[in-house]
């Protein structure tokens, strides 16, 4: 499995964030977009992620392009934006079924309870999400990659926002188990953080180079 792009374009009014962007991620690699604000950071996974259309060029997955094999592609895919997608009306242990569920993996309640543990969220899987802080909402989102391993393609935009030393912890340790199923990973972040760097490449788009 592959994702590739081809000349990748994305303009915001008159100004082009990047240009003649070519990439390829294949299986057991990560991918960190590293870029200042209004680089393009988001726009880029939003693209790869097939939310947004290129002002030029294409996104490939096995070759054929996202666009014309849409149903495919989002089967293979797990996507978490920079806010968490979480129902406020829900308990933080429903949002985390209901997510797998969406995803094409239901799970049991003890499941979901676990992974919550995993997070150190033992003690608000009870509550509902709309009494949770910032932290413990974004950990509420990232639970649900503990059951993402079925997609092979992971696109997390700024995973490790709002955490604490120990739930950054865990999230590391789920990636470099997606990445040793032969997971795929693209991602950005701010903070540090620690994969093995045989499996880890970079994009700047500072300077609008793969390395």
């Amino acid at each position: 499995m592959s994702l590739q792009t081809r000349h990748l374009a994305c303009t915001r009014g008159e100004r082009a964030l990047f240009s003649g962007l070519d990439l390829e991620l294949e299986t057991g690699t990560a991918l960190r977009i590293l870029g200042s604000n209004g680089t393009g950071k988001t726009s880029l996974l939003r693209m790869l992620c097939g939310l947004s259309v290129p002002n030029a060029g294409e996104v490939l997955w096995n070759d054929r392009n996202i666009s014309a094999n849409r149903e495919e592609y989002n089967r293979n895919l797990t996507y978490l934006g920079h806010a968490p997608a979480i129902k406020d009306d829900l308990y933080a242990w429903e949002n985390v079924m209901v997510a797998s569920t969406l995803a094409g993996n239901p799970i049991q309640k003890n499941e979901a309870y676990d992974a919550l543990d995993r997070l150190g969220l033992e003690q608000a899987a009870d509550l509902p999400t709309r009494v949770l802080s910032q932290g413990q909402r974004k950990r509420v989102a990232l639970a649900r990659l503990q059951f993402c391993g079925h997609t092979p393609l992971w696109i997390l935009d700024e995973p490790f926002v709002a955490l604490d030393q120990s739930s950054a912890g865990q999230l590391q340790a789920t990636m470099n188990r997606h990445l040793d199923n032969n997971g795929m990973i693209i991602f950005t972040t701010h903070q540090e953080f620690e994969l093995n760097d045989d499996r880890l490449l970079y994009l700047d788009l500072n300077q609008g180079e793969a390395c």
